[in-house]
């Protein structure tokens, strides 16, 4: 399967004083990013890890700013790790123009399900397993 690809357009908010997307953005960035590639590959009526899920990591390096624009930048994601009770997901916001790839970010988040009850981790199930495993990077 390919990759999962978001289009996220900047807002005037999410800039800081020096005129480009801060720091705390990018991760509000990667959780609608997720949260998007949750509902679109679902094993339940209310999405994949219906549950809930918890970032029990969160790394994110940064390539250039990303400054205000009209138009919305790139997040490409896919799963690259899947374990018992965990799963990674890598990210790229970019821009790609004439195929050539103009890289703001690379980051990685590890994911942990939960059981929103009691709040505790929980093991990943069969089902969810397969779905993850078909969102790996070509």
């Amino acid at each position: 399967m390919a990759r999962h690809v978001v289009d996220l357009k900047p807002r005037w908010a999410d800039m800081d004083a020096y005129g480009h997307v801060n720091n705390v953005t990018w991760l509000e960035y990667l959780q609608e990013a997720r949260v998007d590639m949750f509902h679109r590959y679902t094993t339940d009526p209310g999405g994949l890890l219906v549950e809930g899920v918890v970032v029990a990591r969160a790394v994110i390096d940064y390539k250039r700013p990303l400054v205000f624009r009209p138009d919305p930048v790139r997040i490409e994601m896919w799963v690259s790790r899947i374990s018992a009770a965990s799963f990674t997901l890598d990210y790229e916001v970019l821009d790609r123009t004439g195929g050539a790839a103009i890289m703001y970010v690379a980051a990685q988040t590890v994911l942990v399900p939960v059981t929103l009850e009691d709040g505790l981790p929980r093991r990943i199930r069969p089902k969810e397993r397969e779905v993850l495993g078909g969102l790996g990077d070509d």
